[in-house]
């Protein structure tokens, strides 16, 4: 993927997501070898188990030309400058994430509330939170290369952290070294949680959205329960050997350690080469991949044929279109 393809990767996701394979899509997904975008996975499974979808534009540089639902957010700039975001539209996002959690849950009587990110250059900005936040976080997390460029991330977020003031306000850390999408996600989580459960779609960027939820709830006294949230990923990020997800879950403080799950969702035996690179550590997770296959084994008992023979079926079709 070139870096010009990255600056579209959320509208390609997006409309992907939404539409599926048939539709001719203005951003479509990048022909890779090296691992097929994971929206392929959360897609088969949206489209075979009528999930309804919602997606929230929180800050891009490009609108996905689908029906989404605009924050008001703004693009962050390099984390490497400790001023990623204007502390204005932080407070406005979590207002904004506040908002829809409430709603977002409101009809649900009997389930949970999946939320899930497309985030390009996440796992840095987490490893900024996380690290900001007083969790050792050097070196456990993710990254969509085989081999994680831990080395690089660290450089960036040791520049960004060191130009920010002092604070112990969560909102002021992500304003410094922080992404839209994690205040978004905090705010929709907090408030969900109070009345159903909530699923993270993700690794180590939604450990970095679980430390946000603990440190904004403590500091602004905002209620929510934390039996209610877990977070889901994939085998291959929790099995990357170049990361460590459990170990930097582990790291949390003792009496706060975040539930995490993992689907066991193997491509090994797949006939398309573009997933068969899964297992050789690409890509590995995102558009809530892990999560939406945890929920199809969880409500449609899925294994692991049923799971595999649906994302081929995304793939085929893209193939063929």
């Amino acid at each position: 993927m070139t870096p010009e393809d990255r600056r579209y990767t959320a509208c390609a996701d997006a409309e992907f997501l939404y539409y599926g394979a048939k539709h001719q899509a203005k951003y479509p997904l990048p022909p890779l070898t090296c691992g097929a975008s994971p929206v392929l996975i959360s897609k088969a499974v949206v489209a075979n188990l009528n999930i309804p979808v919602y997606l929230f534009n929180a800050g891009l540089l490009h609108t996905p030309p689908v029906p989404l639902i605009d924050l008001g957010g703004a693009p962050a700039r390099c984390l490497s400058q400790g001023a990623a975001m204007d502390i204005a539209t932080v407070k406005h996002l979590l207002a904004q994430g506040l908002r829809w959690g409430d709603q977002l849950s409101a009809d649900i009587t009997d389930g949970y509330l999946i939320l899930s990110e497309c985030v390009v250059g996440g796992t840095t900005t987490a490893l900024a939170i996380l690290t900001g936040l007083g969790i050792d976080a050097i070196d456990k997390v993710n990254s969509s290369h085989p081999v994680c460029n831990h080395g690089q991330k660290w450089d960036l977020v040791q520049a960004g952290l060191a130009k920010m003031p002092p604070s112990v306000d969560p909102l002021a850390l992500i304003a410094a070294v922080g992404d839209p999408m994690q205040v978004v996600v905090a705010g929709m989580a907090i408030a969900a949680s109070r009345s159903c459960g909530v699923l993270l779609g993700g690794g180590t960027q939604m450990l970095a959205v679980y430390a946000l939820i603990q440190a904004i709830a403590h500091t602004y006294s905002l209620s929510w329960q934390p039996a209610e949230v877990v977070i889901g990923t994939t085998r291959w990020v929790a099995e990357d050997p170049t990361g460590a997800t459990v170990d930097l879950a582990q790291s949390f403080p003792k009496n706060s350690i975040p539930p995490l799950l993992a689907t066991q969702l193997s491509f090994t035996n797949s006939r398309y080469p573009q997933l068969q690179a899964y297992e050789r550590g690409f890509v590995k997770e995102g558009v809530g991949a892990g999560a939406a296959c945890i929920a199809a084994s969880l409500s449609q008992n899925w294994q692991q044929n049923q799971l595999l023979a649906a994302i081929e079926a995304q793939l085929e079709q893209l193939s063929t279109n």
